[in-house]
């Protein structure tokens, strides 16, 4: 999608803005691989992150398989997923790639099963997968203007795939003794956007199912919490930000902390709930945004128009 056509709300909902540019973790190596003061504190573990070829999964995978995990990638993109299979091996990961659209009740089923076939056991679930910008077009409108169809589409993607990839990884999970999943929710499933029904109900469904698979699994020994990221600014995010360095600086301008979220930000917060640090944790959402949920709108609105009329040049996303 080009960047013309992508609006200022498709690009708050992919989650964060960054002072300065390139924003930090837009383009990322090998050498930005993290975890080597914690090596091996998820040692033995396996772990299966869906969406894991980019983005927040990408860094989610190689921060996991930088710990110790063994890595199951179960992604829609091959190429790309392929890519950070070699990124992660390059530097010592145990780590595997499948083809997975969690659209897809039996690719989800067979995303478990090739985990558990390949290294006899699962600890950690991170249910990552969904492109906003690839699903633009199906998660706009009101109740009215909605067509069934991309109905039924976002809640296949964006909640039934997170019950199915629950219902496959708890058995064998609750075999090893226990276990830890990770939902990917949003700052979208506690603030709403105008014309959004889709996105909006899906990510607040997921808060919902995260504290009912935590009371249901908790006596297993299985954690369940999920993430609300803000702006996250991607590879894909970063390429478009290039060419408006000045919007994105507005869109800092929205958090407390004056910028945008990374994709180590996320995987960083995955990686301590899937931990034993978090072992007394279950059933929380917990909003990685620099802030911008708690902050009061009526303040906030005349900040950004205070930025607006002290920075003319500011070019608006959309």
């Amino acid at each position: 999608m080009p960047a013309s056509d992508i609006t200022g709300s498709e690009l708050l909902i992919a989650g964060g803005v960054i002072a300065g540019f390139p924003p930090v973790g837009a383009s990322l190596s090998v050498d930005d691989l993290k975890g080597d003061a914690m090596s091996g504190r998820f040692e033995g573990q396996v772990a299966i992150v869906t969406g894991g070829a980019l983005g927040i999964g990408g860094e989610t995978a190689r921060r996991l398989a930088s710990e110790g995990a063994k890595v199951l990638i179960a992604d829609i993109n091959d190429a790309a997923a392929a890519a950070n299979v070699e990124r992660i091996e390059a530097v010592g990961g145990t780590v595997r790639a499948i083809h997975t659209d969690v659209a897809v009740a039996q690719d989800i089923a067979h995303m478990v099963a090739e985990a558990v076939g390949s290294w006899s056991r699962l600890d950690m679930l991170v249910q990552n997968a969904f492109s906003v910008l690839g699903g633009a077009a199906r998660i706009h409108g009101t109740a009215e203007q909605v067509a069934e169809a991309d109905w039924d589409w976002g809640m296949n993607v964006l909640a039934k795939a997170l019950y199915l990839g629950a219902k496959h990884a708890v058995p064998h999970m609750r075999k090893g003794g226990g276990g830890a999943i990770v939902n990917l929710a949003s700052v979208h499933s506690v603030l709403q956007e105008v014309e959004m029904l889709v996105y909006e109900a899906g990510k607040a469904a997921v808060v919902g199912m995260t504290r009912q698979m935590a009371t249901d699994f908790g006596p297993d020994n299985i954690r369940v919490n999920a993430i609300g990221p803000g702006h996250i600014v991607t590879e894909r995010l970063a390429e478009m930000w290039k060419d408006n360095p000045e919007g994105l600086q507005l869109f800092a301008n929205q958090y407390p902390l004056r910028r945008t979220g990374t994709p180590d930000d996320i995987a960083g917060a995955i990686a301590f709930l899937c931990s034993a640090d978090a072992a007394f944790i279950t059933g929380h959402t917990l909003m990685v945004d620099g802030g911008l949920t708690v902050q009061l709108q009526e303040q906030f609105g005349l900040r950004q128009a205070h930025y607006a009329r002290n920075h003319p040049e500011t070019r608006l996303p959309g």
